[in-house]
């Protein structure tokens, strides 16, 4: 029987880009003073949520760019005069509006954006709907090739972790241990020419001799989306052959966030074995401007295996044969547990500092 291996890890991730943006921000603050104008904004739905991935194109000049996990956008170094923006998504009708720029002024666009539909028909939104066209939408806005699965979508479905969760996209699959995915393969390759990020900062292996993180050890539940980069751009490091999967830790939105959750079962093996799952996540922005957000996110799960087990030994002839076959039956009674969340304090329109944990 092969020894198993765990491992706990602690990320608390304040990188650089945040200084950088910040010395960006205060850079376009004094150029906007020197001549030039700013368009920033929201994309929401009519509900208030955040729509992540939408396009925002201003013309003239074609300048496009797409909305971030908070559904903000910015236009900086503008040539005073008159634009137009329109922001688009799948699903939501195109919100145009008529913005003038002056000098040294920033304008701030709040855009609320309507359902698509036909006269006389009914639409019902639910959850995974939502979490299925922010999807869409990072991916149609994507500089490379990559694919996204969100929170709602993975809650949708019973993952026990974070391997089975990805093993669900389309050019990935799993190796497995024990009925669980473990390493992930992307595109055909071994999973150790594939790369795992948190929030883009490389993750290292637990394990001595390998590169490949064991995805099994991570809750499928206390991360805000997961991005299977099947090609690297030029802001990624080079050093995954067949892509990078990267984790998205969640962080407080504009509206307070509740979320309790728990699944229970059992399987008939062994005269019937539990199977439990227990989540919550909580956090909010704070203040008169929300300038100030938390949020915390937990996850245990229980799984009582059985597996009956076959290993044949076989000798090395011509002639298929076996010397011996072992019988052998594994109870195992697993636990897997996980925390993670941030603080985030924003400076203005495209700056601020964050703080988060895995």
């Amino acid at each position: 029987m092969k020894p198993k291996h765990s491992f706990c890890s602690l990320f608390l991730i304040f990188k650089m880009p945040t200084l950088l943006a910040l010395c960006a921000f205060l850079g376009a603050m004094a150029f906007a003073q020197g001549g030039h104008g700013t368009i920033s904004g929201r994309a929401l739905d009519m509900a208030g949520a955040v729509l992540d991935g939408a396009r925002v194109k201003l013309q003239p000049g074609d300048i496009v760019t797409a909305t971030d996990g908070q559904g903000e956008f910015n236009f900086i170094g503008l040539a005073p005069g008159d634009y137009t923006l329109t922001i688009s998504y799948v699903g939501f009708k195109d919100f145009t509006k008529q913005v003038t720029v002056t000098s040294g002024h920033a304008d701030h666009i709040e855009a609320r954006m309507d359902i698509s539909g036909k006269p006389e028909e009914v639409t019902v939104i639910a959850d995974r709907p939502h979490g299925e066209a922010e999807a869409i939408n990072r991916q149609r806005t994507s500089d490379n090739i990559l694919q996204v699965l969100p929170s709602d979508v993975i809650t949708a479905l019973p993952n026990a972790n974070i391997a089975d969760a990805v093993g669900r996209l389309p050019s990935v699959t799993l190796e497995r241990d024990e009925g669980e995915g473990k390493y992930v393969q992307i595109r055909g390759t071994e999973p150790r020419l594939n790369t795992v990020t948190i929030d883009g900062v490389l993750v290292p292996a637990p394990e001595d001799n390998v590169r490949q993180i064991k995805l099994d050890t991570i809750p499928a539940d206390i991360v805000e989306s997961v991005e299977v980069n099947k090609t690297l751009s030029a802001n990624q490091d080079a050093d995954a052959i067949g892509g990078s999967v990267n984790l998205v830790t969640k962080t407080a939105g504009d509206t307070p966030t509740l979320i309790l959750a728990a699944i229970g079962g059992f399987t008939p093996i062994l005269n019937t074995r539990a199977i439990g799952q227990v989540s919550g996540t909580v956090g909010q922005r704070f203040g008169a401007t929300k300038k100030f957000g938390a949020l915390f996110s937990g996850s245990f799960d229980y799984n009582g295996r059985g597996i009956d087990d076959i290993e044949p030994s076989p000798n090395d002839t011509a002639v298929p044969s076996y010397s011996s076959i072992d019988f052998r039956e594994y109870r195992y009674r697993r636990k897997r547990y996980g925390f993670g969340g941030g603080l985030d304090y924003k400076l203005g329109d495209g700056a601020g500092l964050y703080l988060h944990y895995f």
